[in-house]
């Protein structure tokens, strides 16, 4: 059965920018001028530019940019073959010793649009079209392609998937043909509103993207784990890509048929493992391949996998929370590269079994927080994160772990009543400071005390009790730690 739970029709405006405003501030405005809200959650809306400027002279605009079109990461015009009768990767990554769960944990694919009509998908359960689905254009062919990877069942035709009966949801953010930023945003936020489960994004591009940025942290806090595509840049330089140079995105390099990490997968220090990318068997729009089938190359195809295969792991473990998720398939990947953790492999190549039967990794509480934005009431989120102590509740301790790709920044608030010293120690290979409470940018908030040997003291010579934030990073690559914290009258 596909359920359509939304049917939206957009139009291209001539010029769009995105525009992030102030909470609160110029929604009125933009409401009256015809823009169109897009994530209320993160006050992003897309604009047109007589409406932007008129924002601006309010005061409302904290971030605007011209919307821009995202890039596949598929290996760039490479020929395709038709389908070959097998599918490696199977092998390769286990999925041929054990067998995949009924549905349970959902992937949402946020990509171009998916052919329905495609055998794969004409009659399979647990489709969800969570907008108009468009395949007419040359370049709408990426999302059918992607979600066959992940989904495509065991019906006795074509190819199946990594996770055959998986509950899998689709975006379409190519409305007018081709990727774009607002659309994926958007598809970033409704997958997340939805509740936990695995989003894959096989698409980047080389500019840093707040909104964009927001978008993931904004799914991460809502419970969901993040799949990205490392990119097809490795014979070009490896230039830093986006969305997977994110923190907290689970980040996925190509490998081949004999293991080794393909020549064109890009290389960086944010790649968390690899999966299969070269003569991938995809699922191709009927409009635009009669046959239905081609073989495909590309980290495009290398995410799906992970992303089907980290769903297949949490419906069957469903006590993990995200961030046990995310630990728990890069350290169970079967090391292909130099000893331990490297720049083209991350851990190493995926493997379902090892991650169906790998220990329990510990929670990492209170993530995202990086920024003061993540954890400040009414900063990206309404409710912030709680704070370690405050008033009545002045000790705390907790055990966490950070990464310097993928986790760079711990930041906690901590209350620190009149006239009293706070100390906070901690073991682990992180460094500590005390920063004064700044909302905006902790970057440059002064630091009021530095952690010498694990422990830092703070002392509040003031007459009234104040915040400050306790910020740790690590010094080695992914430190594990602990962190406690006692205040007391001096």
């Amino acid at each position: 059965m596909i359920v359509t739970a939304v049917l939206l029709a957009s139009a291209a405006p001539a010029r769009a920018d995105l525009a992030q405003l102030k909470p609160g501030a110029g929604n009125e405005l933009a409401r009256q001028a015809g823009a169109r809200e897009l994530v209320p959650e993160l006050h992003i809306w897309r604009v047109d530019a007589r409406t932007l400027a008129r924002l601006r002279a309010a005061g409302a605009v904290v971030v605007a940019q011209p919307e821009r079109l995202l890039e596949k990461t598929s290996a760039a015009e490479q020929p395709t073959d038709p389908l070959v009768p097998s599918e490696w990767w199977r092998a390769a990554i286990g999925a041929d010793r054990v067998e995949a769960p009924g549905p349970g944990k959902p992937v949402t694919v946020v990509d171009s649009g998916l052919d329905i009509t495609h055998p794969e998908f004409a009659s399979r359960a647990n489709t969800i079209l969570m907008n108009r689905q468009t395949v007419s254009e040359q370049e709408e062919d990426h999302g059918t392609e992607v979600s066959s990877v992940v989904a495509a069942p065991n019906n006795g035709v074509g190819i199946v998937g990594v996770y055959p009966d998986a509950i899998l949801r689709v975006w379409d953010a190519s409305p007018f043909g081709v990727l774009n930023e607002g659309a994926a945003i958007q598809g970033i936020a409704e997958a997340a509103r939805e509740g936990p489960g695995v989003i894959n994004l096989s698409f980047g591009g080389e500019d840093p993207d707040p909104l964009l940025q927001d978008a993931v942290t904004f799914a991460f806090r809502s419970g969901s784990l993040v799949v990205a595509a490392a990119g097809n840049e490795g014979l070009e330089g490896s230039p830093k890509g986006y969305p997977a140079a994110y923190p907290h995105v689970l980040t996925v390099g190509a490998t081949n048929q004999s293991g080794r990490v393909a020549s064109f997968s890009t290389i960086a220090p944010t790649i968390d493992l690899a999966a299969p990318g070269v003569e991938i068997p995809v699922a191709e729009p009927l409009a635009l391949e009669p046959s239905g089938y081609l073989s495909e190359p590309g980290t495009s195809f290398s995410s799906p996998l992970v992303a089907g295969a980290a769903a297949w792991v949490w419906t069957v473990r469903p006590d993990l929370d995200n961030t046990q998720l995310f630990e728990l398939m890069r350290r169970s990947a079967v090391d292909i590269g130099p000893r331990g953790f490297d720049h083209r492999s991350g851990y190493g190549l995926l493997n379902i079994p090892n991650a169906l039967a790998f220990p329990t990794p510990a929670k990492d509480p209170q993530e995202p927080n990086e920024d003061p934005a993540d954890i400040e009431p009414h900063g990206l989120f309404a409710e912030g994160t709680p704070p370690l102590t405050r008033p009545g509740h002045l000790g705390a301790f907790l055990v966490a772990h950070l990464d310097r790709s993928e986790d760079p920044v711990d930041l906690y608030r901590a209350w620190v009543p009149a006239r009293s010293v706070l100390h906070a120690r901690t073991t682990g290979r992180v460094n500590l400071r005390v920063l004064r409470r700044a909302p905006r940018d902790a970057k440059r908030s002064p630091a009021l005390a530095v952690g010498k040997a694990g422990a830092v003291a703070f002392r509040n010579a003031t007459a009234h009790g104040a915040y400050v934030y306790i910020e740790l990073r690590p010094a080695t690559r992914a430190p594990a730690y602990t962190l406690r914290i006692t205040t007391a009258r001096r």
